[in-house]
């Protein structure tokens, strides 16, 4: 895949999808002041979101006969496991991160943080050399990282809970590292699509026997309005909607150019988070996310 100039069009749709994917934070924070638990959420994001994948899969097959639905025995443990790792713990620690320690933390810290994981990682696994501007870059996103969480931590009346909160976010960019790397394999054997679609339907169906235990299903009978406008809008604008868009314009302009536009993600949520729901930031997320952004520039820019 080659990288090209992008077009108007490619650019407003990946503003379009940052918009999305950033205020998604947000929204789950609105939706986990509507009574809603964590695990309760993302359960029924990806049970909704698992059903109209499949859906578009169905669509595709109609309008391309010879485009592959299914995958082969083999791999199906591989795209369970995915799953269970992408979607099930992922999304639980995610939203239980934003209930303990808000939004603006939890965007800092998963949407920065996985570039640099994933480039360790790949050094680990596969034995490849960092450069000193990567070594530094990690270094420097480090530094931002204990900036943001022990300067809040004591800056804020709620340490404790913020804390812990940020101690689970940290779980996050190590998920979404390991998902990438488990996942590369079979995103080049398969439609990208078709993997995104099977990993979603199936982490739905992996939630639901976590939201049994807890006694948070029956909710989605009882859910406002609101909540279910809330959880429609993950399902349908982040999920189906925004990896359709992610897909396309990474097709048309290349990963690079494509990734780039991922580092503005967090700065939406902050504004959204300032906006919509009085969020209290501390001085140190802007600082140490400052120097996060730095180090994850050094460590993926060539």
């Amino acid at each position: 895949m080659t990288t090209q100039k992008i077009s108007l069009f490619n650019a407003l749709l990946m503003l379009t999808l940052i918009i999305f994917w950033g205020s998604s934070f947000v929204v789950v924070n609105i939706a986990l002041g509507e009574g809603l638990t964590p695990i309760a959420i993302a359960t029924f994001r990806f049970l909704i979101a698992g059903g109209l994948f499949l859906l578009a899969l169905l669509f595709k097959k109609n309008l391309e006969q010879d485009y592959r639905v299914t995958v082969e025995r083999k791999d199906v443990p591989t795209l369970l496991l995915l799953a269970i790792v992408g979607v099930t713990f992922f999304f639980t620690a995610q939203y239980t991160g934003i209930r303990m320690a808000g939004p603006s933390i939890a965007a800092i810290l998963v949407c920065l943080l996985s570039p640099v994981l994933i480039t360790v990682l790949s050094a680990v696994i596969f034995q490849e050399r960092l450069t000193k501007k990567q070594v530094l870059g990690i270094g420097t996103a480090g530094t931002g990282t204990f900036i943001v969480i022990t300067g809040s931590t004591l800056s804020l009346s709620s340490s404790g809970e913020f804390f812990l909160g940020s101690l689970i976010l940290l779980s996050t960019p190590l998920l979404w590292a390991t998902y990438t790397l488990l996942g590369k394999k079979i995103i080049e054997k398969y439609d990208p699509f078709l993997v995104v679609a099977y990993v979603n339907a199936l982490g739905g169906l992996c939630l639901t026997p976590l939201s049994l235990a807890e006694n948070s299903f029956h909710l989605i009978f009882a859910m406002s309005l609101s909540s279910w406008l809330a959880i429609l809008f993950l399902s349908v604008t982040c999920s189906l909607l925004g990896y359709y868009i992610w897909f396309y314009v990474l097709k048309k302009v290349g990963a690079a150019v494509t990734s780039s536009f991922l580092f503005a993600e967090p700065l939406v949520t902050v504004l959204f988070a300032l906006i919509f729901v009085g969020e209290r930031i501390s001085l140190f997320i802007p600082l140490g996310g400052l120097l996060i952004f730095m180090g994850v520039y050094m460590v993926t820019m060539k």
